[in-house]
C-alpha cells in the first residue's frame, strides 16, 4: 500500500507503541489519525511529532478522544476520518487495557477486571474494524493491524485476564482475515517486553527483576523498543500485500521458550 497520502487509524496513539506507529505512517505521507481516551497532553505531544515528522508531505494529522470499549465512539472516530479526508485505508488497533496481578493468585481478578479487559482489548479491536471495514471495502482495499502481546501466545504477562484477552485477539485476527479478504488484510503483531512508561509504572519495584529474566530467557537477550514494534506495524500495512491472518512475534525470540520468565 502506498502511504503517501493513505489515512491511518491509530487507536491508543497518545504514547508507546501507538504514538511511535503513528509518528512513523506520518513520516511516510499518511494522514494519520490520533486517538486518545484519557491522556490529552500526551496525545497532543504526538498529533504535533506526526505534524512535524510530515511536514514535507503536508503534515496532516487529527486528534480525536474516544472510548474504544464504546461502539458509538469508535463510529465517531471512524467517521472522523472520513468527514476530514473521505477514506479509510488503515487501522492500527494499538489501545489495550490490564491489570498487574500475580498470575498465582486467583483472587485478584474480578468479574469486572476481565469484563472491562476485554471490552478495550477484543471488543474495541473489533468494533473500530466494523467501523472502518466500509470505507476500505468501498475503496477496494485496506489493511488492519491488531496489537496483541506474546502473553496471548504463552499465557504469561501482566494478568491472566490480559493474557486470556490478547489470545482472543490473536483468534479474531484470523476469522476477520477470512471474513474481510480480498479487499482487507487483517494481521497481528505480539510484541515482547517493550520498554514502556506504561509497562514500567504496571510493574514498578518489580521491573527490574522482570526485565532481568526476560534478557535471560530470549535469544537477543533484551528488551523491544516501542519504534521497533512500529516499524513491523508499518510494513504490515505497506509492504505486506500477500500477508493476512498472521501474527508475527516481535519479542527477542522469547516465544521459543528457552527460559519462560516468570512475569
Amino acid at each position: 500500500m502506498e502511504l503517501n497520502n493513505a489515512v491511518c487509524i491509530v487507536t491508543g496513539s497518545a504514547s508507546g507503541i501507538g504514538a511511535a506507529s503513528a509518528v512513523m505512517l506520518a513520516a511516510k505521507g499518511a494522514r494519520v489519525v490520533v486517538n486518545y481516551s484519557k491522556s490529552e497532553a500526551a496525545a497532543r505531544a504526538t498529533l504535533k511529532a506526526c505534524e512535524a515528522a510530515g511536514a514535507r508531505f503536508g503534515g496532516e494529522a487529527l486528534l480525536v478522544k474516544s472510548d474504544v470499549a464504546e461502539d458509538a465512539d469508535c463510529r465517531r472516530l471512524a467517521q472522523s476520518a472520513l468527514d476530514k479526508w473521505g477514506r479509510i485505508d488503515a487501522l492500527v488497533n494499538n489501545a489495550g487495557a490490564t491489570k498487574f496481578a500475580n498470575h498465582a493468585d486467583l483472587e485478584a481478578l474480578s468479574a469486572e477486571d476481565f469484563q472491562r479487559i476485554y471490552a478495550v482489548n477484543v471488543v474495541g479491536a473489533y468494533q473500530m474494524v466494523r467501523a472502518c471495514a466500509p470505507a476500505m471495502k468501498n475503496a477496494g482495499r485496506g489493511a488492519v493491524v491488531n496489537v496483541s502481546s506474546i502473553a496471548g501466545k504463552n499465557g504469561m504477562g501482566s494478568s491472566i485476564a490480559y493474557a486470556a484477552s490478547k489470545g482472543a485477539l490473536n483468534t479474531l485476527t484470523l476469522s476477520l482475515a477470512r471474513a474481510l479478504g480480498p479487499e482487507i488484510r487483517v494481521n497481528a503483531v505480539c510484541p515482547g517486553l517493550i520498554d514502556t512508561k506504561w509497562v514500567r509504572d504496571g510493574y514498578g519495584a518489580r521491573f527490574a527483576a522482570v526485565e532481568a529474566r526476560y534478557r535471560q530467557g530470549t535469544a537477543l537477550g533484551r528488551l523491544g523498543t516501542p519504534e521497533e514494534v512500529a516499524g513491523v506495524i508499518v510494513w504490515l500495512i505497506e509492504g505486506a500485500d500477500l500477508v493476512t491472518g498472521e501474527t508475527i512475534m516481535v519479542d527477542s525470540g522469547m516465544h521459543m521458550g528457552l527460559i519462560p520468565p516468570k512475569i
